[in-house]
C-alpha cells in the first residue's frame, strides 16, 4: 500500500512523465508520449540507454543528437564505423571510448544471434530478453532492465541510484539490486506504463528534491519518509 501511496503523491505532484525520450522529425521531445514508434527508435532508446550510464541525460541528448546527424542510429553503420571517430561522435556522454565499444558490442550481438532484428530480440521472454542483454559485455543489470522496459515495453522495474536512495531514506533498507527491483514487481500491478511513470517520478524527484543533501520541506512523499521522520522528531 505505502508504495502505492508514494507513487500516487508523486504523480500529483510532478505530473505525467512520459518516458522515454525519443525524436520525431529529427528533433529531441523529452516528454514525447507513447514510446518508441519503430526499430529506428527502438534503436535510439537503446543507445541511449546505453549512453547514459555515469552521466546526467542533457548529455546524452547531445551524443544521440550526433548520432542521428551523422545516421548512426543504424546497426550496421555503427558496426562500420572506426571506433576512434565514434567515440569522438558521442564525446559529450563521457567515457565516450568505453560507450563507442559498447554500442559496437550492442549492434554486433545483434547482427550475429537475431540478423539484426530487434523484433526477433524482443519477442523473447522478459526472463531470456534479460539473460541475453545481460551476456553483452558492457551492459548490466539497470542498462538491460532499462532496454526491456522503454525499448521492448515489457514490464519490469528499473532500480538506479536514484531509486536507492530515495527508498532507504523512505524505509526501505534493500540495497541489493535484485531483492529491490523484487520489492516493486511484487507489490504492485505488473504494468509496463505503470513501472514506466513510476521509475521516471523516482527519478524526477531524485533529481529536484531527494539529493544528496535532500530539500525535504519540499517534498510530497516527507510524511511517509523514516529519513524526514528521523531529523523532525525532536
Amino acid at each position: 500500500m505505502k508504495l502505492n501511496i508514494i507513487y500516487n503523491l508523486l504523480t500529483s505532484h510532478f505530473g505525467q512523465q512520459n518516458w522515454w525520450p525519443v525524436t520525431e522529425k529529427g528533433k529531441l521531445h523529452p516528454t514525447y508520449s507513447g514510446g518508441p514508434k519503430n526499430e529506428s527508435q527502438q534503436l535510439e532508446v537503446i543507445f541511449g540507454a546505453i549512453l547514459t550510464q555515469n552521466t546526467n541525460w542533457k548529455n546524452v541528448e547531445k551524443a544521440i543528437a550526433e548520432l542521428n546527424k551523422n545516421n548512426l542510429v543504424d546497426i550496421n553503420k555503427i558496426i562500420e564505423i572506426e571506433h576512434k571517430k565514434l567515440a569522438e561522435i558521442i564525446k559529450s556522454s563521457g567515457y565516450n571510448n568505453q560507450k563507442a565499444k559498447k554500442l559496437k558490442n550492442f549492434c554486433n550481438f545483434l547482427i550475429k544471434k537475431y540478423n539484426g532484428k530487434l523484433s526477433l530480440l524482443f519477442n523473447e521472454s522478459i526472463k531470456d530478453l534479460r539473460k541475453q542483454l545481460l551476456s553483452i559485455n558492457g551492459i548490466g543489470p539497470e542498462t538491460a532492465d532499462s532496454i526491456t522496459l522503454y525499448a521492448a515495453k515489457k514490464p519490469i522495474f528499473v532500480i538506479d541510484a536514484y531509486t536507492k536512495r530515495v527508498f532507504n531514506r523512505i524505509g526501505f533498507k534493500e540495497e541489493a539490486y535484485d531483492k529491490l527491483q523484487a520489492l516493486f514487481m511484487k507489490n504492485l500491478p505488473n504494468n509496463e506504463k505503470l513501472f514506466n511513470e513510476y521509475h521516471a517520478l523516482i527519478v524526477e524527484l531524485g533529481k529536484s528534491i531527494c539529493k544528496k543533501h535532500p530539500l525535504c520541506n519540499k517534498c510530497p512523499v516527507s510524511q511517509h519518509c523514516d529519513y524526514y521522520k528521523n531529523i523532525h522528531k525532536n
